[in-house]
């Protein structure tokens, strides 16, 4: 075999093995999914944003009720393709959970929950981000990353996070453009 045709065929068999991942991406994307199941899963939830922002000396993520603006922006906010990877996503963890520890999540210690998070978050996305761009744009964000965006946004907008986590001036008593940060200062939770 000649040095062209052998850099065809792998071409080809490139090219054929990328267009069945989509097919197969495509097809799992367009299974029909109620939505109403992820307020069933809300408890799974709680813990998930539980251990993404944890309680020490500040509330946590649980206290802020980060899970129930969780669901409310999946159902309300996200498109349909969103919304059925993050099920997806969240059928994935559950079956990981069953897989390796023979439990439940919810049933699952400390740190085996930990350590479940803990994989999908070292598992989410390509190592190039071209590949990740386009993922995003044709399939929707993954899941992990979706469920961090998600935990952080609603633990900063919720009140417990602004005025126990973050720094709140409640009313400031005058405008400064540029404020130095002192020593062990949290982060504004207004800008």
């Amino acid at each position: 075999m000649n040095r062209r045709s052998y850099l065809k065929s792998i071409a080809i068999l490139s090219g054929v093995g990328a267009i069945s991942f989509s097919i197969f991406k495509g097809f799992e994307l367009t299974k029909p999914f109620n939505i109403n199941d992820l307020s069933g899963d809300r408890l799974l939830i709680a813990e998930l944003v539980e251990i993404i922002i944890p309680e020490t000396d500040t509330p946590g993520a649980k206290a802020a009720m980060v899970h129930d603006y969780l669901i409310n922006v999946m159902i309300n906010c996200n498109s349909a393709k969103q919304q059925r990877k993050f099920l997806s996503g969240l059928e994935d963890l559950k079956d990981y959970s069953l897989d390796h520890y023979k439990k439940d999540f919810l049933k699952c210690s400390a740190a085996e929950q930990y350590a479940v998070v803990e994989y999908f978050s070292t598992h989410t996305g390509y190592s190039y981000k071209i590949l990740n761009k386009i993922d995003n744009k044709l399939f929707g964000a993954p899941f992990y990353t979706k469920l961090r965006q998600l935990t952080v946004e609603g633990f900063c907008q919720s009140q417990l996070g602004a005025t126990k986590a973050l720094a709140y001036d409640y009313i400031p008593q005058t405008f400064e453009a540029c404020i130095p940060i002192k020593p062990n200062q949290k982060s504004w939770a207004t800008k």
